[in-house]
């Protein structure tokens, strides 16, 4: 059963939002700066490593925006949050917001795309 037009446009809206959070943080790790040096650094990070998160997140939001790819771009962005959860929790910080993201990539995806209702249906009377 395909989804009306502002369900869609709901699901989209919430991808976008979702995969902009992914862009801006690789464009801060490609910018670099004080602050994404001692933010690595207080995640125990080696400078070494910003770049190549910087593509692999950017690269996991491009796909994920990408129609045609978006459901292996939610898997891998999922896979990004769960390595960034194990870092924020090896060091005691919380990990709600990280949480909170991931939901947001898989209702933005199951809004916008037909394929992932038909997978795995909600209930109904």
């Amino acid at each position: 059963m395909a989804a009306s037009r502002k369900v869609v446009w709901t699901g989209r809206v919430i991808s976008i939002l979702v995969a902009l959070v992914f862009v801006l943080s690789a464009l801060m790790k490609v910018k670099g700066g004080t602050m994404v040096t001692e933010g690595m650094a207080h995640l125990g990070l080696r400078e070494s490593m910003r770049l190549p998160l910087a593509v692999i997140e950017l690269s996991c939001a491009v796909i994920y925006l990408i129609p045609a790819t978006s459901i292996l771009g939610a898997i891998l962005l999922t896979g990004f949050i769960g390595g960034a959860m194990c870092t924020h929790w090896r060091i005691g910080e919380p990990v709600f917001l990280h949480i909170a993201l991931g939901i947001l990539v898989w209702l933005g995806l199951y809004l916008r795309e037909d394929r992932l209702r038909a997978l795995i249906p909600l209930r109904q009377r």
